[in-house]
């Protein structure tokens, strides 16, 4: 599961300008015109037939069921407004940062006597902007969930753990389990 990927994507529409389309038929023609009129694709990320994406395109079919319906604003969700998108993800990037709420068990590697075991957290933490850079990038690139579990570990451990350097410095952080991840930028 893509969960640092799926947390990032959900924290786009924050940025929307325009709402999105209501009817299933003009949510399907905003996703077929995204990937470049590939209708097939469009069938593949929702998981249908491409007749099915035909039908709703010319208004055959107008009331998807739930699955299709929740699909659609996925993948929609996914690709709309992307001049937005990228503009707000070049702003956390260059100056902002990101906002990290994660419920995870992080595991640790410090010297002998000084760690403690792998235990649930809340913790809420603003990752500056090269973190924000590099989660985005390894996404960019498709970067495994390893990967972006990685650099966010990496930031945690800089910023909440080590806190700039001013304690732990031999301690390394990794996720161990993500119950829960909420990202906004």
């Amino acid at each position: 599961m893509e969960e640092i990927t799926d947390a990032i994507d959900r924290a786009a529409p924050e940025h929307f300008t325009q709402a999105l389309p209501k009817s299933a038929q003009a949510q399907m023609r905003a996703l077929v015109k995204a990937v470049k009129g590939d209708k097939k694709a469009v069938a593949d990320r929702l998981g249908v037939d491409p007749n099915t994406v035909r039908r709703y395109l010319k208004g055959e079919r107008k009331h998807p069921r739930a699955a299709l319906r929740e699909a659609l604003l996925r993948e929609l969700k996914k690709v709309w407004q992307p001049g937005i998108r990228r503009q707000a993800r070049k702003k956390a990037a260059a100056s902002t940062g990101i906002t990290v709420e994660v419920w995870a068990y992080f595991g640790y590697t410090a010297p002998v006597g000084t760690t403690d075991e792998p235990r649930l957290r809340h913790l809420t933490v603003h990752l500056p902007p090269e973190y924000a850079e590099r989660l985005f990038a390894a996404q960019d690139e498709g970067a495994g969930d390893q990967q972006m579990r990685d650099i966010m570990a990496e930031g945690f451990q800089e910023i909440y753990f080590q806190n700039g350097g001013s304690r732990a410095e031999n301690l390394e952080v990794e996720f161990t389990g993500i119950q829960a991840i909420d990202v906004s930028y």
